[in-house]
């Protein structure tokens, strides 16, 4: 049995350790408790059921990526419609890269997105926030035009989904994706430019 105390952040790292080599389906938290040589009710203690221990981890996983978002929005230097292209397209090359070098928790943010979960919620409210930050400070420079910020940064996500939902993973291998993806944010930042 395990000799020094058991923390979240351990059973995370663990749980992260294990669905990258069994994947979300076979990983369950038997296989966690078992990992950290504690019983499966010390795991339950810290985590109330496997769709728990599974966010925390897809939460960690997706605050990685945060950051790196946050700073492409926020490069004032370029204008917005400049900004919203850099961001989109960080938004697409990252979700790619974790589906191509990450495959087993690519799989578990799947899981958790087709569920409709908390931390994919979250995850989507985030990016929405993102865009809508952009699209508002494009309106008032007078940049672009737009109704509401919020309306037209949802739509500017379900019209380029087909570049970073988890759904449409298995389209981001056909080797026309990039140019794809340029030519609608090309098509969306042209509509929402000021005329």
């Amino acid at each position: 049995m395990r000799g020094e105390p058991l923390d979240a952040e351990t059973i995370v790292s663990a749980t992260e350790e294990i669905l990258r080599r069994h994947g979300p389906d076979k990983t369950t938290v038997l296989d966690v408790a078992r990992q950290l040589g504690v019983s499966h009710g010390s795991v339950y203690r810290h985590f109330p059921s496997k769709a728990a221990l599974r966010e925390a981890v897809i939460r960690r996983w997706l605050d990685q990526v945060r950051d790196d978002l946050a700073a492409a929005a926020v490069n004032f230097e370029l204008p917005p419609a400049d900004r919203l292209r850099t961001l989109l397209t960080a938004m697409f090359a990252t979700k790619w890269r974790k589906a191509r070098e990450d495959p087993e928790l690519f799989a578990t943010f799947r899981v958790l997105a087709a569920e409709h979960s908390t931390v994919s919620s979250n995850h989507v409210a985030f990016l929405v926030a993102q865009v809508q930050a952009i699209i508002a400070d494009g309106v008032a420079s007078g940049d672009l035009t737009a109704g509401d910020p919020e309306v037209t940064a949802r739509a500017v996500l379900n019209a380029t989904s087909r570049f970073h939902a988890p759904a449409h993973a298995a389209e981001w291998q056909f080797p026309e994706i990039e140019a794809d993806a340029a030519a609608v944010v090309s098509l969306i930042l042209d509509g929402l430019r000021a005329r």
